[in-house]
Order: structure tokens, then C-alpha cells, then sequence
């Protein structure tokens, strides 16, 4: 099967054209690609945090999560986001919505820096046959970024990463749905849009600042989707028309990420 992975950050769901909907659905029908939607839900889990008083604050763009917190953004990705993703999706095709807890889905271990970040998680194992299995019964897998761990932990995944870890375990092409055209770089006082970008090039960019808050995990999730055995790497407008079908088609008009030559002789 040709996988191919489609994040959609929380910020931006709520503008997704039904165009959108479509092109995944058409997709699915033409059979030659199986989609899977990974989405986060920050917009909602900022606005529910607001309304239940629990403070949050962020690092290097992952939030940092309590308990409290936790319990927010598990309410608001696996409740709310997912199964609205999973009805827009519905009026057009079969979907199937699950979180990443479920069926061991997606088992995480701590981050390194836990000690600032809390229970947020790195994902070490995908259960790549419960996707296989859910793709094989018609269904586009909707999956929310929260991952199991050892004995009763749960984590928080950052949505970029948690697609980046799908992506990798099924060799998949990869595809961040974004509400810009692409990664943008400025040059002689003007930004330009980068078709093409390597690994190399994007860590030069962000050691010089260039490329700056949520920005950042999306960027280090696409290189390490990509240096594990992830296909092609793109971030696209989901606002556009056809975004999607012309990403399948070979001409969409974003940023695709690929690796230097010097990676690929590591």
C-alpha cells in the first residue's frame, strides 16, 4: 500500500474548505494512495483551557502539560476535534476515529526534557497493523496525538511529530497541511517561497533563526520523518483548491523537504 500521511494542525481546521474533504475523498476512491489523517487541536485546547482557569505555557512550540492540562487536551483532540473531522469526512467516504491510546496505537516514552515539558512524549512504537486494518476495511484513519506508555501513562504528542512517527513506521509520504503556500525565506529583503529545500539547508535556517515557533516542530518532525525511512516530506495550503489531489499529482505548489546527498551516505 502507498500511505500517505496528512497532518492538520488545530489552528487551521476550522478554515479547511470542504474542497479540502473532498480531495481526500477522491483520493481514497482512486485507490492509488490510502490517506491518513493525523490533526491537533490547539486552537480549541487553548480556548478550553482559558474557559477551565488551567495555565499553560509553551517551549520551543510543544506545550508543556500537567495533569490538569492532560485531561484538556485529551478532552478536546479525542472528543471534539476528532469527531468532527471524522463527520466532515463521513457526508463523503467511510472514516474511522481513534486516538492514539487506543488499541496501543501509539506507545510514547518521556521526553528528554520532561523535567520542563511534563507528560509530553516521544513516540517509540506505532501499531502500524491496527492502520492497516482500518484502512483494509475501507476507512481513512483519523488519529489524535495521544500515545499510551509504560504501566498507566498517557502522554501528549506533538501532532507534527506524531505524524512524523506514522509516517516513518510506514514508509509513507508525508504531508503537513498548513494556511501558507510553504516554507518562506528572505532574501535581499523580500520573502520567498522555497520549492525545493534540503535537510541541511532547514538546520542552518533554524540555527539562524529563520525559521521560529510552531514552525520549529514541524520543520524537526519532517527531518526526522524523513531520516527514518519516510518517503517525500511537503508542506502545502490546505486553503488552496485541489492542494491535495495537485500534492498527488505532482504538482502542488508548496515546500517539499527531501534530504542532502550527504545524508543519504550516512
Amino acid at each position: 500500500m502507498n500511505f500517505l500521511v496528512i497532518k492538520c494542525g488545530g489552528s487551521i481546521i476550522d478554515q479547511l474548505p470542504d474542497n479540502f474533504y473532498d480531495n481526500i475523498a477522491a483520493i481514497q476512491k482512486q485507490g492509488d494512495w490510502k490517506p491518513i489523517i493525523v490533526h491537533g487541536g490547539g486552537k480549541l485546547i487553548n480556548d478550553l483551557l482559558k474557559q477551565t482557569g488551567v495555565k499553560t505555557e509553551f517551549v520551543d512550540g510543544l506545550r508543556v502539560t500537567t495533569e490538569e492540562v492532560l485531561d484538556v487536551v485529551e478532552m478536546a483532540l479525542s472528543g471534539a476535534v476528532n469527531k468532527f473531522l471524522v463527520r466532515k469526512l463521513m457526508a463523503r467516504t467511510d472514516a474511522y476515529g481513534v486516538s492514539g491510546l487506543d488499541g496501543k496505537l501509539l506507545y510514547a516514552e518521556p521526553v528528554a526534557n520532561a523535567d520542563k515539558l511534563g507528560l509530553v512524549g516521544t513516540v517509540t512504537e506505532v501499531n502500524t497493523a491496527l492502520i492497516e486494518q482500518i484502512v483494509s476495511q475501507g476507512n481513512i484513519p483519523v488519529i489524535s496525538p495521544l500515545a499510551g506508555g509504560k504501566g498507566n501513562s498517557r502522554f501528549n504528542i506533538n501532532a507534527d511529530l506524531a505524524a512524523s512517527a506514522i509516517a516513518r513506521a510506514l514508509h509513507a509520504e508525508l504531508c503537513f497541511i498548513s494556511d501558507i503556500p510553504g516554507i518562506y525565506r528572505q532574501e535581499q529583503g523580500q520573502k520567498q517561497m522555497l520549492t525545493n529545500v534540503t535537510d541541511r539547508e532547514l538546520k542552518q535556517m533554524i540555527n539562524e533563526g529563520l525559521i521560529k515557533d510552531g514552525m520549529i516542530p514541524k520543520v524537526r518532525a519532517a527531518l526526522e520523518a524523513l531520516e527514518h525511512g519516510a518517503g517525500k516530506v511537503t508542506i502545502v495550503n490546505g486553503l488552496a483548491d485541489d492542494s491535495l489531489l495537485q500534492l498527488v499529482e505532482g504538482t502542488v505548489a508548496g515546500t517539499t523537504i527531501t534530504l542532502s546527498e550527504e545524508a543519504h551516505h550516512v
